[in-house]
């Protein structure tokens, strides 16, 4: 009968078998700053980004985009989630806001208005942090040191833009953010500090204590024994003055090694 509603048998018709790499979606967008059609964004900024000129190298704004094509008829129209030609959803997720479309449901798509965009995972498992700017695990509320708009930065380690990335971030004990995998990696490497601030970024009091041992079976040469150092801590930011060993300094407020000399030893004349 004309004018009624697609079956569901029809708005499901071809779900999750078309798309890109990025997402599975039945439709393409159509680009308003090129005026050419790309499966979603992120491959419209990928080929953006292999311009020979430089100059031609942009990003789409996903709120600008007007027009869909959809992949089952090919029908171009205006933003919606059921094509008005052939009544299947583009996308059993649907956002009309950033024109974003998903078959991929078991993602927990949902969109935070104080965020602006899209995010995954489930609305009941984040909540937005409006100090830091983004949405976090509901785990980390009132459990971790805010940065004022620490997730609207590049991640130190790929410098990749973290407020939306399609990679899993994660915050560090300083409150600083990066991608899950950056950090891993880092640490596969041995380098247990934030690149930013260069705080701790796991607990590392066994390490700690490793040195302790280390120092206390390393005795140091009769002219060093009293020598003095100050330094500051780069985990607790405080200052002290400590003997000096050619091992590490460890701080006299929090027991850290993680600490760098800021006024260094007189040493004996040769």
């Amino acid at each position: 009968m004309e004018g009624a509603a697609p079956s569901n048998e029809r708005l499901g018709f071809g779900k999750m078998g078309y798309g890109c790499e990025h997402y599975r979606r039945r439709c393409k967008i159509r680009a308003p700053c090129c005026n050419e059609i790309f499966s979603c964004r992120h491959c419209h900024n990928e080929a953006a980004s292999m311009l020979k000129n430089p100059c031609d190298h942009h990003e789409l704004d996903r709120y600008d985009v007007k027009q869909v094509v959809c992949e089952v008829c090919d029908t171009e129209q205006p933003v919606a989630q059921v094509c008005t030609n052939c009544g299947v959803n583009m996308g059993e997720y649907f956002c009309g806001i950033c024109k974003f479309f998903d078959d991929d449901i078991e993602k927990g798509q949902f969109h935070c208005d104080d965020c602006g965009i899209c995010r995954v995972g489930g609305r009941e498992n984040f909540y937005h942090c409006k100090k830091c700017g983004s949405c976090y695990s509901v785990s980390l509320r009132d459990n971790h040191s805010c940065v004022e708009n620490s997730m609207r930065h590049h991640c130190p380690i790929c410098y990749e833009y973290l407020f939306d990335s399609m990679k899993d971030t994660v915050v560090m004990l300083c409150g600083h953010t990066m991608h899950h995998e950056c950090r891993d990696e880092m640490m596969r490497h041995e380098k247990f500090c934030c690149p930013i601030c260069s705080r701790s970024v796991i607990d590392m009091s066994k390490a700690w204590k490793n040195i302790d041992e280390e120092i206390e079976a390393t005795v140091m040469p009769e002219d060093y024994r009293n020598k003095k150092v100050w330094i500051l801590c780069n985990d607790c930011n405080d200052t002290t003055e400590v003997n000096f060993h050619i091992i590490g300094q460890k701080c006299s407020h929090c027991k850290s090694y993680n600490t760098r000399t800021i006024r260094p030893p007189v040493l004996p004349q040769q």
